[in-house]
């Protein structure tokens, strides 16, 4: 069965060489088609598009990288394609070598655009541009020689994003760039491109790093299917669209009602007598009134409704559900990860697990749910125990099936899983769609929903709210913060943690756990986030 959903509908809009455009609608809206489109990724069924020759870098969701065999700093270089500039220019001076007097001419020509284009992506200073990017980024300088398959997910994102900046383009593509950035990370990415050369569109669900940085929305609405431009940030569009919101429902009103005068006057008119000319004629002209006035008659956008949560555990968990001990593991030809880590998690516990990226956060979660084994040591559930699992690159999904088969779950009917897809809005047709043609977004909805049908009493959650919006962040944020069994979760996002009610804190690598407190978490968050802990 093949579905097909229109995306964009006779859209139109503009952009400026140097405008800042944060893009925005809700999930499905086509906000990452629209960079697929703009990246020639995806095609269009009529009308264009048009960058001219622009030079375009795009940081996606979810981080494919082609080589994964090279290493972090021939990745990085790649970004400006100063080496392939260089290899054109010594074929040039070979040929110069041998050539007479007419072939002379066009190879220097050739040379001086070389020369040119080299000078564009400052030759001579380039290594100490992109040194500061890595420097300001936080990026161990121990990475730059190890190949990018041996890095974790949330390293792979930063290095792509620190080889987007450095690639200086006439226009950056980024598509959340904020999820897995610590503050010091994120305050010199906003002062970056708040000041770049050049076009940026971000699609982003953290409103205030689009305060800082945009001067213009583009907004998709999903429901007609047309793309809006607006003046200003985030919070001016919301207030100006609210304004048209109310102006189009007040004409709105007014048109409904001149509409029904006008059914009514033809009604009149038909049950008048035959002989009745004058009134007949009127009823006829203001029929044609009434047949234009609905065929132009606006149309109420669709109200989206927001996700509703069920997770109440099936049964009462243990007062000790988790014990790990003397856990050591390391990835082949890398430097040990842990040694002789010990730790528990009490019942009804929000546990956090905190470091930098690389460290092993989402490893360690992957050992407890038994994807990987370790070198040594026990993780022991009690057998009262039900545990739920939600991965950060969202692998626990099978993009090849359908929304119905990644959530089918066994004690459920088809009924009652079109019930509770409807709770994470996913309706009718839509459950027949393959995972693999939705936003991250809406992937991220999916796989929180196959957590949620297994009623478990412990939940291991990775980075849970990276691709949701603001207002399903804060349903899952209140709802976890209810939640009657246990939590242990990783999270790059300090307002979801806070939310949710963190009771101790795990430190990777030290294996070190505190009692949790505020200051403690602005000091990993934070800017002071120290190399040895």
């Amino acid at each position: 069965m093949t579905l097909t959903e229109v995306i964009y509908e006779d859209a139109d809009f503009h952009i400026d060489d140097h405008d800042k455009v944060g893009i925005v609608g809700v999930n499905g809206a086509g906000k990452t088609t629209l960079f697929h489109v703009l990246m020639c990724k995806q095609e269009l069924d009529s009308g264009s598009i048009s960058t001219g020759n622009a030079r375009i870098s795009y940081l996606t969701q979810e981080i494919v990288l082609d080589d994964e065999s090279c290493t972090v700093l021939d990745y990085l270089l790649a970004g400006r394609p100063i080496g392939k500039l260089e290899s054109e220019l010594n074929q040039i001076y070979k040929k110069l070598e041998d050539a007479n007097d007419v072939e002379q001419a066009p190879l220097l020509k050739q040379m001086e655009k070389l020369q040119s284009r080299l000078e564009t992506f400052d030759y001579y200073e380039a290594e100490n541009i992109l040194l500061h990017i890595i420097d300001r980024m936080g990026i161990d300088i121990d990475l730059l020689d190890m190949p990018l398959n041996q890095l974790s997910g949330g390293q792979k994102s930063k290095i792509a994003f620190a080889r987007v900046l450095y690639s200086k383009s006439d226009i950056l593509l980024l598509d959340e760039p904020t999820n897995h950035l610590d503050a010091a990370a994120k305050e010199f990415v906003t002062e970056f491109l708040k000041n770049y050369k050049g076009m940026v569109l971000i699609i982003s669900h953290d409103v205030s790093f689009l305060n800082q940085i945009i001067s213009k929305i583009l907004f998709i609405n999903k429901a007609t299917h047309k793309i809006s431009v607006y003046d200003g940030n985030y919070d001016t569009y919301k207030k100006k669209y609210a304004l048209e919101q109310r102006l189009r429902e007040r004409a709105m009103v007014q048109e409904e009602k001149e509409i029904r005068d006008l059914e009514e006057f033809v009604r009149r008119a038909n049950q008048a007598s035959r002989t009745n000319h004058a009134l007949k004629r009127m009823g006829q002209e203001r029929a044609l009134r009434l047949e234009k006035k609905r065929s132009n008659m606006q149309t109420r956008d669709q109200i989206y409704k927001r996700v509703k949560m069920d997770i109440r555990p099936m049964r009462e968990g243990s007062l000790l559900p988790l014990k790990v001990e003397n856990l050591s593991f390391h990835y082949p030809n890398q430097l040990p990860l842990y040694h002789d880590l010990s730790f528990h998690v009490n019942g009804k516990e929000r546990f956090l697990v905190v470091g930098e990226n690389g460290v092993g956060k989402s490893t360690l979660l992957k050992l407890i749910m038994g994807i990987l084994s370790p070198d040594r040591g026990n993780i022991c559930f009690h057998p009262k125990t039900d545990v739920a699992y939600y991965a950060q690159e969202l692998e626990q999904l099978d993009l090849e099936k359908t929304i119905l088969e990644n959530t089918w779950t066994d004690g459920y009917t088809v009924k009652q899983l079109r019930s509770v897809l409807s709770n994470f809005l996913f309706y009718a047709n839509d459950i027949q769609k393959k995972v693999q043609v939705l936003s991250p977004g809406e992937k991220a909805r999916i796989a929180l929903c196959k957590v949620l049908l297994q009623r478990a009493n412990f939940l291991v959650l990775d980075e849970p709210t990276n691709h949701l919006d603001p207002d399903t962040q804060s349903i899952i944020g209140k709802n976890f913060q209810l939640f009657e069994g246990t939590i242990m979760v990783v999270s790059h996002n300090p307002w979801f943690v806070e939310q949710i009610g963190i009771n101790r804190v795990l430190i990777l690598p030290s294996g070190r756990v505190e009692d949790y407190s505020h200051e403690l978490l602005e000091y990993y968050y934070g800017l002071n986030t120290e190399k040895d802990l």
